[in-house]
């Protein structure tokens, strides 16, 4: 399937460099995309989908990695429009339906929050879309059906066993883990003979004798960040080198390092607190992690579900 997807897309690409602009569009808006069952899927449904997202994406990237952004989205439209069209025919087949003022409830419910009530707005942009009631009640409709047969197709009664949560638990403990943290500043002076030495020993004895860390770190450390006192703000054990960071985390808050030599500079670290390593208990993220399973299985569930109404369609991408 996938591989007719990338063929048919493919035409859609290239279509406007076979024929005139203008005549192109139309024969690529009116064209076929796809056939489900015996319902059709035009090119122009896939452009109305994501023509938004296309434009957005034309003012991110250019050339071959624009066309191949666009044919991806074209695809995954696509795919979406033939579920949608196969779980609106599965609706049908068992013959169930949506009352009128279910779907009026929400077209006003629109109007309230998209144009704050205001119909003369909400009519003149419907004018300039040449969108029509008709069109739009339809489109609502059709969104309600797939909502409610997705929602239908996953069982209610789904239990999550207590050991699956526990497993999951310790597969993602580093989820639930926050590492011990320093808030550090850093003053790196560059080496200059033995007078970078000298003035990193200098700056060492103020902060030694009462003056402020951040105060001497924007007079005269040279890293960027110079502006901001040296500060780094918190960071764990991964932030730098294995050497700055023993450093680092064998001082106590308000403490100065020595001077450290390092890669033709001179450093000076200074903590201004530390935060101890902390790790929520199961129970503390129980109700988080049995949610994220049910999701789970209610999305293969639904998968599961779409797989079988694909299985038994006649579905052609053109």
């Amino acid at each position: 399937m996938i591989s007719r997807f990338a063929v048919a897309l493919l035409i859609l690409l290239m279509a406007a460099t076979a024929t005139p602009r203008g005549l192109a569009d139309e024969q690529v808006l009116n064209g076929i995309a796809a056939v489900v069952n015996s319902e059709v899927i035009t090119f122009a449904e896939v452009q109305e989908m994501v023509g938004a997202r296309e434009q957005a994406l034309e003012e991110q990237y250019k050339g071959q990695e624009l066309a191949d952004k666009v044919k991806d989205l074209r695809m995954q439209a696509v795919q979406l429009l033939i579920d949608n069209k196969l779980i609106i025919q599965d609706f049908n087949k068992n013959k169930y339906s949506i009352p009128d003022y279910v779907v009026e409830e929400q077209v006003q419910a629109r109007i309230k929050d998209q144009f704050g009530g205001d119909r003369a707005a909400f009519l003149r942009t419907m004018e300039a879309q040449g969108m029509t009631m008709e069109k739009l009640r339809k489109m609502v409709k059709d969104e309600i059906i797939v909502q409610a047969m997705r929602q239908q197709s996953v069982k209610d009664d789904t239990i999550i066993a207590p050991a699956k949560i526990k497993d999951y638990y310790d597969a993602h403990i580093a989820d639930y883990s926050t590492p011990e943290q320093v808030h550090l500043r850093m003053i790196v002076i560059k080496k200059n003979g033995d007078s970078g030495r000298q003035m990193a020993e200098e700056v060492r004895q103020k902060v030694l004798g009462g003056a402020d860390f951040d105060k001497l770190a924007e007079m005269y450390s040279e890293d960027s960040t110079q502006s901001s006192g040296g500060d780094w703000g918190w960071i764990d054990r991964k932030t730098l080198n294995d050497q700055l960071t023993n450093v680092a985390f064998s001082l106590k808050p308000g403490e100065v390092s020595k001077v450290i030599e390092l890669a033709g500079s001179y450093y000076l670290l200074y903590v201004e607190a530390k935060k101890n390593a902390t790790e929520k208990s199961l129970v503390d993220v129980h109700d988080d992690i049995e949610n994220k399973l049910l999701e789970d299985q209610r999305q293969k569930a639904q998968e599961k579900w779409i797989a079988g109404l694909r299985e038994k369609a006649y579905i052609k991408v053109y």
